[in-house]
């Protein structure tokens, strides 16, 4: 197997509390720039952004924050960032194999004592697949796939049994879990349509997506209020809220900027999708656009381009496709679509910075109001 070339980490999008997004001054980042801090010469293999401040963990195993929450640690194999809470996965203090989840403020700097403490199971009693993986993802699920973190009490929150995790991913308000099979389950809050059920009504427990069922997924990815899905052969499924066009459908705030509108009227279509109708069409009819999505939606890429990863900000979409392009669209009145501009966008488009400097992209983490991207060269001809 041929050795994977090094790679950088690039950021674009809001920098307002100094989150390390490259070398650009004030509070945007408009275009792509090289990860420059913290910590130089720190080989970053996981990006967690958090609005205010950003984790970055290395592959030696240390741990820092930047933004407003500042500090550093190490033994840490993983962090994630949210608002309330920072948690991370440390090596356990004794002597035996294991893991130590810690729950820290962020503002604590990592310094004292943590919020709380729990040890998790060793690498031993991990499950794996029949491709010899381990079925547990990235923080916030935890290493024995039984349990994850939540940012609100109860921190702690086990799953069923039943439930193979192998990926979690929490929205705003709802979560999106991929089983082992690659079967997607949502349960929380779905009053924006982002758990995909047809509905607006919120789900206090793991409910199967019927809509994708025998689709195997590879992917998913949880938004503020939007939800994506990556199927295993590069199929891209979203739902969820597109009032800034990060579902890629028609969105009113894009529509109407800089409109007058004289009027409206509201329905659903035949796939219950909620559809309202602004006089704005070229001939004067009715123009749809749609607010609200419950139902996944099959997403085509331009040139029929197959995707692989995906990530969401609070109201941007980000994902990379087979050949290694970046495609983003939603809300860029921060940069965070790296377009270098501050538009907003109801249509995937290439991110150019990545293919003008003969990148390859192959990871992509979404910030609230931000986006980081790894990216390697291009293997020469």
């Amino acid at each position: 197997m041929a050795e994977e070339r090094p790679g950088s980490w690039f950021g674009f999008g809001f920098r307002g509390f100094g989150q390390a997004l490259g070398s650009g001054r004030g509070r945007q980042v408009h275009s792509p720039e090289p990860l420059r801090a913290p910590g130089a010469g720190l080989d970053v293999c996981r990006v967690s952004a958090s609005w205010s401040y950003t984790a970055f963990v290395s592959r030696g195993g240390q741990v820092e924050l930047s933004g407003a929450a500042g500090g550093a640690a190490g033994g840490c194999r993983d962090a994630w960032a949210s608002e309330a809470l920072l948690v991370v996965l440390r090596a356990g203090p004794g002597p035996e194999p294991g893991a130590e989840l810690q729950a820290w403020e962020p503002g604590s700097a990592l310094r004292g004592e943590p919020l709380w403490v729990k040890t998790v199971v060793s690498e031993a009693e991990r499950e794996y697949g029949p491709d010899g993986k381990t079925q547990a993802g990235p923080l916030p699920l935890l290493p024995c796939a039984r349990a994850y973190v939540s940012p609100r009490p109860p921190f702690y929150r086990p799953l069923a049994p039943e439930l193979r995790a192998r990926r979690l991913e929490l929205g705003a308000e709802h979560a999106l879990l991929l089983d082992a099979t690659g079967q997607v389950f949502s349960w929380g809050g779905g009053r924006h349509g982002q758990l995909g059920h047809g509905t607006l009504e919120a789900e206090l427990e793991p409910r199967l997506l019927e809509a994708l069922q025998g689709l195997a997924m590879a992917e998913v990815a949880a938004g503020g209020w939007h939800s994506v899905c990556v199927s295993e052969t590069g199929d891209i499924y979203i739902w969820g809220w597109n009032e800034s066009g990060q579902l890629a459908l028609p969105a009113r705030s894009l529509a109407e900027d800089g409109k007058t509108i004289a009027g409206e009227a509201i329905g659903l279509n035949e796939d219950g999708s909620e559809v309202k109708r602004t006089a704005g069409g070229e001939d004067g009819t009715p123009s749809p656009f749609i607010a609200v999505q419950p139902f996944p939606a099959l997403l085509d890429l331009p040139l029929g381009s197959d995707a692989v990863k995906a990530s969401c900000g609070s109201r941007h979409t980000a994902v990379v496709t087979r050949m290694g392009e970046l495609y983003t669209w939603g809300w860029g009145k921060y940069g965070q679509l790296g377009h270098e501009d501050t538009t907003s966008l109801d249509r995937p488009c290439r991110v150019e910075y990545f293919v003008d400097k003969q990148l390859q992209v192959r990871a992509v983490s979404c910030g609230p109001w931000n986006t980081y991207v790894y990216a390697v060269e291009k293997e020469k001809s």
